[in-house]
């Protein structure tokens, strides 16, 4: 045998041998229980990285740990691999972005295989291929005819240049992320599904998904945003009106303004004869458009010299602005401020000097004029409020309410922040919209007997805007239903469809259907999904609609996608950079105690921050060189042991030369089974068992840090027993219990050990249940109530047996000084107390 473990011979070798035996094939007939485990798919960027190393491992460990213990397990692998990343390339580098993607892709397969992971292969899809995305284009129109889809006009950002859609998200200091054109807002024919037809079912679900961190439920609780409130009109000065929603009836008589948003029907009529007006308005459609970036801009307005009448006192009139913090898809697009209890309204308040009237104290403060530069937004009683005074704050908005209600000029009402999903791009590289536009029929869907609509392939970059509007052929067919000339849709759907149902594709994959109904939901939901947080909102929700969505036509019987949900830490590393302020990579700096310097040149770099791995700051570590050097083994080992799963993991060569030394003391310790000894050690056979049980507990738990911190205590105490059958069989146990963290490993030493067949088919190992029981305790040893000894004897000694060795204790024998007790006390299995 080896002296050393050599990852460079075994990782090929076992990978090799799993493939031939096709060890990690999912079978849908299995009877034995089904484990479902998930890792976000990848977008093919070209090469993996250490954030997807990190996750990957955390889910192998799992599905090759569930294997172990009788489990019929699912742990696929595939390609979100549709977006504009492959667009740009093509852009850039004159290439097509379909080779481009499938070349990332072969690359990104052969790193994964190289790093051992416990993956089906033979489900492998990517979302770029026609037998996946013609079968999204048939669901597509499920729930069109289901009325979950339809197409409106809507206004979005445009970028002229690139001349295309832009998400909020794209648009940079009023410019278009790619291209720095001026962003423009134009209205267009965009296809919509109804998500929020589930808004309520969405947030009352959130209630079930007990194994989804509380972070990610609330984060989805927010953006679902729903509002209790009343909405109501507000008569103009110039005989018109405008309706306002609100969730603080009760500060009615803190309003010192009127505020619509900019694109509200209100200023853009007032705009067509105010060019000032209109000139403001365009200045706000420049800046920011996310809703984080407007509640931290500057707070504007425009005053349209229209005043709005108080609807509890008609000689109230407030100013009416158009204001750039009012959003025109929450609520009705138009607000009443007041500024005592609202921080933009108090913003803007100061700016324009409007008034700024308390109406909720929170104490003995009653004075209507409100000080400070800080709105008061708790709970309290309120004041300056007529007939709202002394009442609590959900009293006072109940009275509002009543009085609007029974009045006719308002009502209770709930609102949602969330909107319908646009899934409109003006994109070639996504998934054609399965529509054909006909001047007689209107807009047809594609018969699905024509299915899948194809991307062309002759398609160029060498111009702005999409491929598919300018395509000479493709979109020009006739009318499925009266046969006439008719033009395909051109847009392509939002990558994020491909991703909110993929998981189900996954599970089944029939050739003519999108998936077989029985088949998935012996699979679904995924019972444990792995990913990173930053898709709390998005992907997440999106998933979780589509689920919605299929069940309520009948597709499918399930509600919820993802039954536990961990969002795992970033890999971080230090970033440097040089006086000049260039990024520069680990891989360009000398790291020494005392800073850092230039391997070339000896040029002193500042070390900056640790960070989140990126390519823009050149602080990457790339997997293959490690994996050269260490083998995959210690690579997945170190991104288990050296940081919580939740947390981040600061990248360390320290930490993978110590994974390194790990995995070689687990081969000697292979190496020395059978060496004659004595069967003496019972301690250690209680600590392998203690272990057994505990690494069982921490992986269910994906508490694979604990996991590791155990495997290193048995390690030791395998080191330092002596040698014998207590100890080989303590090191047959060890290598299967490492054996989901480091395959390649175990594999190695299962056949050096004369083991049959491969130890990802093995048992996890047994536990003895007696080996949990303590059968000794410690019982301590008290004269007067004080403690002067302690003893250990075995559970359950009788009391007579406990009280003599009591009184033999050299202790007790000292302060009795040869006087007997007058009292003993035993209590069994914890102590004796003698009362002199």
């Amino acid at each position: 045998m080896a002296s050393r473990f050599n990852p460079r011979i075994a990782d090929a070798r076992w990978q090799k041998a799993w493939d031939d035996a096709q060890a990690f094939r999912a079978d849908d007939l299995s009877p034995k229980p089904k484990s479902y485990v998930l890792e976000m798919f990848p977008y093919p960027s070209g090469r993996i990285h250490m954030g997807h190393v990190r996750n990957y491992t955390m889910g192998d460990v799992l599905a090759r740990y569930r294997r172990m213990t009788g489990h019929e397990v699912l742990h696929p692998m595939g390609w979100d691999a549709f977006g504009m990343p492959a667009e740009n390339a093509a852009m850039e580098k004159k290439v097509h972005p379909g080779n481009w993607t499938r070349a990332n892709i072969d690359t990104m397969r052969t790193q994964l295989k190289a790093l051992g992971f416990a993956l089906d292969w033979s489900r492998e899809l990517a979302t770029c291929e026609p037998d996946y995305y013609g079968q999204e284009q048939a669901l597509f129109l499920d729930l069109y005819e289901a009325g979950l889809v339809y197409r409106k006009e809507s206004a979005v950002n445009w970028d002229p240049v690139d001349m295309t859609v832009l998400a909020n998200e794209q648009v940079i200091d009023g410019r278009g992320w790619r291209s720095g054109a001026l962003v423009e807002r134009r209205k267009l024919s965009q296809w919509f599904l109804k998500i929020t037809a589930f808004a309520d079912e969405l947030l009352a679900g959130l209630g079930t998904l007990d194994q989804w961190p509380d972070k990610v439920r609330l984060m989805q609780e927010n953006w679902i945003g729903k509002s209790q409130g009343m909405q109501f009109r507000f008569a103009l000065s110039d005989g018109e009106a405008v309706e306002v929603f609100t969730t603080r009836p009760d500060t009615i008589f803190g309003a010192s303004f009127v505020a619509v948003a900019t694109d509200h029907p209100l200023a853009v009529r007032l705009a067509q004869d105010d060019p000032a007006l209109a000139a403001f308005i365009a200045e706000c459609r420049a800046g920011g458009t996310t809703a984080a970036e407007i509640e931290t801009a500057e707070k504007k307005g425009y005053d349209t010299g229209l005043t709005a009448t108080h609807p509890f006192d008609p000689d109230w009139a407030l100013p009416v602005h158009v204001a750039n913090f009012v959003l025109m898809d929450y609520g009705t697009g138009a607000v009443f401020g007041v500024p005592a209890h609202d921080q933009r309204d108090l913003d803007f308040a100061r700016k324009y000097g409007l008034p700024v009237r308390r109406v909720v104290s929170e104490g003995d403060e009653t004075a209507a004029d409100f000080a400070g530069d800080t709105a008061y937004t708790g709970p309290g009683t309120l004041v300056n409020s007529r007939f709202l005074d002394g009442m609590a704050v959900e009293a006072a908005k109940q009275a509002v309410i009543g009085r609007a209600e029974a009045e006719g000029w308002g009502k209770g009402t709930t609102v949602w922040r969330l909107r319908d999903w646009g899934v409109s791009r003006q994109r070639y590289w996504g998934t054609p919209i399965p529509f054909i536009h006909c001047e007689a029929c209107g807009v047809v869907p594609v018969p699905k007997a024509d299915l899948p609509v194809k991307l062309p392939e002759d398609v160029t970059f060498d111009i702005p805007g999409n491929p598919l509007d300018r395509h000479p052929t493709w979109k020009h067919v006739p009318c499925p239903t009266c046969g006439g000339t008719a033009r395909r849709e051109t847009d392509t759907l939002d990558t994020f469809v491909d991703s909110s149902w993929y998981f189900i594709r996954f599970a089944s994959q029939p050739d003519d259907k999108p998936f077989d109904r029985a088949v998935a939901e012996q699979w679904l939901p995924v019972g444990q999904y792995i990913g990173g947080v930053e898709h709390a909102i998005l992907h997440l929700l999106y998933a979780r609609f589509w689920t919605r969505a299929l069940n309520r036509i009948g597709r499918l019987a399930i509600e919820e996608p993802f039954a536990s949900l961990f969002t795992q830490g970033m890999v971080t590393h230090e970033t440097y950079r040089t006086a000049a302020g260039q990024w520069v990579g680990p891989d360009d700096v000398e790291r020494t105690d005392k800073g850092a310097t230039l391997h070339d040149t000896g040029e002193a770099v500042t070390i900056g921050r640790v960070e989140k791995m990126s390519k823009s700051k050149k602080n990457v570590i790339d997997p293959a060189p490690i994996l050269d050097r260490y083998g995959a083994d210690a690579v997945r080992w170190f991104m288990l042991s050296d940081s919580p799963p939740e947390r981040d993991l600061p990248w360390s060569e320290a930490g993978i030369e110590g994974a390194w030394r790990f995995i070689q003391r687990v081969w000697r310790l292979v190496d020395g089974v059978g060496a004659p000894g004595t069967d003496a050690d019972a301690t250690l056979k209680r600590k392998t068992h203690r272990i057994i049980a505990a690494v069982a507990e921490d992986i269910e738990a994906l508490s694979f840090n604990k996991a590791v911190a155990k495997l290193y205590e048995l390690t030791t105490a395998i080191e330092k027993a002596p040698a014998g059958p207590a100890r080989d069989a303590a090191t047959r146990i060890l290598i299967r219990l490492v054996a989901p963290m480091a395959p390649h490993l175990a594999e190695e030493a299962w056949a050096q050990l004369g083991e049959q067949g491969l130890i990802a088919a093995a048992d996890w190992p047994a536990v003895d249940p007696a080996m949990l029981v303590d059968d000794e305790v410690t019982i301590a040893i008290q004269v007067n109530g004080k403690l002067r000894d302690k003893l250990t004897v075995a559970k359950g000694t009788p009391r007579e047996t406990v009280e003599a060795l009591a009184l033999a204790s050299e202790n007790v024998v000292r302060i009795l000084d040869g006087k007997p007790p007058r009292k003993v006390i035993v209590v069994p299995d914890r102590l004796v107390n003698l009362v002199a």
